[in-house]
């Protein structure tokens, strides 16, 4: 039987041959002028067998949404968690090696992995949802990512 092909690239995947956690090109585009936008699955649990607690996930989101732009300025378009809670998808203009997405997304976890303080912008004025989250469950998820990462040697991402 033929596989039928999907417009979205994540359900065209082969979720079972995943090996998280990892950092994998998604897409890249072109526009008309010439600009290069790449979108990277920064996989953080193994699909069908695990995935993030919402608040977990949303403080993870906040911590990292806030600070992948001091770590990467002026190419971080988006970070934005998947819908099946297994990662997120990572915007950035230009083109860059998975490596280099691991190395930074890496250097940004172990600063959340220790984590202290408040979570940014958790509050009823700055959050659409300030009351789900688990920072100390984000924590735990960012320690395993970069653990599960550097037992890769930073070079094998499928």
């Amino acid at each position: 039987m033929e596989n039928k092909k999907f417009n979205v690239e994540s359900f065209n995947l082969d979720h079972t041959k995943v090996k998280a956690p990892y950092v994998r090109l998604a897409s890249r585009k072109k526009g008309e002028k010439g600009d290069v936008v790449s979108k990277y699955d920064i996989r953080f649990t193994q699909p069908n067998k695990e995935f993030m607690k919402t608040g977990e996930l949303h403080s993870l989101e906040h911590l990292v949404a806030e600070y992948i732009r001091d770590e990467l300025p002026g190419i971080v378009i988006d970070f934005s968690p998947m819908g099946c809670r297994t990662g997120f998808y990572f915007t950035v203009w230009g083109e860059h090696e998975e490596s280099f997405i691991a190395e930074h997304i890496g250097n940004i976890l172990k600063k959340v992995a220790v984590w202290e303080g408040e979570i940014p912008a958790a509050t009823e004025i700055q959050c659409g949802n300030y009351r789900d989250q688990d920072l100390e469950g984000a924590k735990r998820l960012a320690a395993a990512w970069v653990k599960g990462i550097e037992d890769k040697g930073w070079s094998a991402f499928n």
